[in-house]
């Protein structure tokens, strides 16, 4: 039996502006066809006898995860980490978990992208007896180009229908890995492997001592929130932070690899996004959204919301969104990261969200923020409620656009269809819920002396925030 294992946990802050810290890339459509963490969901479904799918991801983005399984019918064990600690903590939790059946764990990261899927289902398939035997079996690509962000591993003797691992170099320079892509027996290390749960259980113990301690207590004291799996939280924030490539696979003689030919990428940076695209034009761009291109050559541009026009552009990665925008060349978009760091430093949102934000409920946009006045346009989805609650430094008016509301001001409770409005003072109790068969669409004006999320008081929660 496989056990499935997404990692969900990453921030994908080198996609930014598309990719935020609550809304990173595994949960963004780059290519038309579902979320990266999506196709990783679906990706499964080729694998036989696969036990049901364990997702590990950070308590901020639970409910999108639980809404994207929604919207496959797949059905998932959902683990919050407490807070970042990378990936090794992540999987010796995991490994904890399943040290009762002791299966094959699988493990996926949530935002690569595998164009050939039955090419994948051969390489763990081949990679699977392997882990059987107590081995861990990483998964590694032949490189395409010299890439410094990657991993590389170096292929030993032959071992069943893999490799002996003999040696990692991790992100080497520019020269380095132009170096590494003429030798054959270097890969690009994937980050997708197979172990038993012992395996990993018994080397993490051997190496890191220290996680196992932490990790054990934190599952002992694991409880049920909703459709979630909360650990303990002082526990885990004790363990070392460090990725399962540090704490064992580096360390360990049990390493092997298993070929993966599936045109793979981690789409780790934009220009790894343009290198990826399969629908470049004859000048080699890559063009999304509302964009108009002139005498460009080898151009990623990406457009959200506004028309992009360029002229005479050669290597440049161009990103749009509502509120920022990344214009750079790419050979150095592995910077993007720094520019995240600074907006952090500075306390800007646009590192953290977008214009648009989602709630387990549905979501709304910012049109317009002044001072003392802010513009939103709210969605709420067909039967769901949000919280109880009041504001101490804000006034609300909503406006319905479509479909039907039910309302709740302080002790009245009624129906607001559409071209009708309400206002709710300062200070006042009350409640929003959809409970028609269509999306509920309305714009709410704020009005007042701070208007910050955070200025919410809950008295009631369907969703246990």
């Amino acid at each position: 039996m496989i056990q499935p294992v997404i990692l969900s946990g990453g921030k994908g802050s080198r996609l930014w502006p598309l990719s935020r810290e609550q809304h990173p890339k595994q949960f963004l459509n780059v290519r038309g066809n579902g979320t990266l963490f999506q196709q990783t969901v679906r990706r499964i479904g080729i694998i036989p006898d696969v036990s049901s799918t364990m997702v590990l991801c950070n308590n901020d983005h639970r409910f999108l995860v639980a809404e994207q399984l929604r919207e496959l019918n797949h059905h998932a064990r959902i683990v919050l980490e407490p807070t970042a600690r990378d990936t090794a903590p992540a999987l010796c939790v995991a490994a904890l978990l399943c040290r009762e059946e002791d299966p094959v764990l699988l493990i996926l990261p949530a935002d690569h992208v595998i164009s050939n899927d039955p090419q994948f289902a051969e390489a763990v398939a081949k990679a699977a007896p392997l882990a059987q035997d107590g081995d861990l079996v990483t998964l590694g690509v032949r490189p395409g180009h010299a890439e410094p962000n990657f991993g590389y591993l170096r292929a030993g003797a032959p071992v069943g229908d893999g490799f002996q691992v003999d040696k990692f170099t991790e992100k080497p320079d520019q020269q380095t890995a132009q170096a590494l892509l003429s030798d054959p027996k270097y890969f690009w290390n994937s980050g997708i492997f197979l172990t038993k749960a012992s395996t990993l259980y018994q080397e993490l113990q051997r190496f890191e001592p220290e996680i196992v301690h932490c990790c054990d207590q934190a599952v002992a004291g694991q409880y049920n929130d909703l459709d979630f799996i909360r650990l303990d939280r002082e526990a885990f924030s004790r363990c070392p932070a460090k990725s399962i490539d540090y704490a064992v696979m580096e360390r360990t003689e049990r390493c092997r690899m298993v070929p993966l030919d599936a045109e793979w990428s981690d789409l780790g940076s934009w220009s790894a996004m343009r290198h990826s695209a399969q629908d470049k034009d004859a000048a080699g761009n890559v063009l999304r959204g509302d964009v108009l291109a002139q005498d460009c050559t080898n151009c990623y541009l990406h457009s959200q919301k506004r028309l992009l026009a360029a002229v005479g552009l050669q290597d440049i990665i161009a990103v749009e969104t509502p509120d920022a925008i990344l214009v750079g060349h790419k050979d150095k978009m592995q910077h993007v990261r720094d520019i995240t760091q600074q907006l952090k430093t500075q306390h800007r949102t646009e590192a953290l969200a977008h214009t648009t934000e989602y709630r387990p409920w549905g979501g709304f946009e910012c049109i317009a923020t002044e001072h003392r006045f802010q513009v939103k346009r709210i969605q709420v989805k067909p039967g769901h409620i949000l919280s109880l609650q009041m504001h101490h430094h804000r006034a609300e008016h909503w406006i319905i656009v479509k479909g039907t509301a039910k309302v709740r001001i302080g002790d009245n409770d009624f129906l607001l269809t559409e071209d009708q409005s309400t206002y709710i003072p300062i200070g006042q109790v009350h409640r929003l819920e959809n409970p028609g068969k269509v999306p509920l669409e309305l714009i709410e004006i704020q009005t007042g002396s701070y208007l910050g999320e955070d200025d919410i008081v809950r008295f009631e929660d369907v969703y246990g925030r």
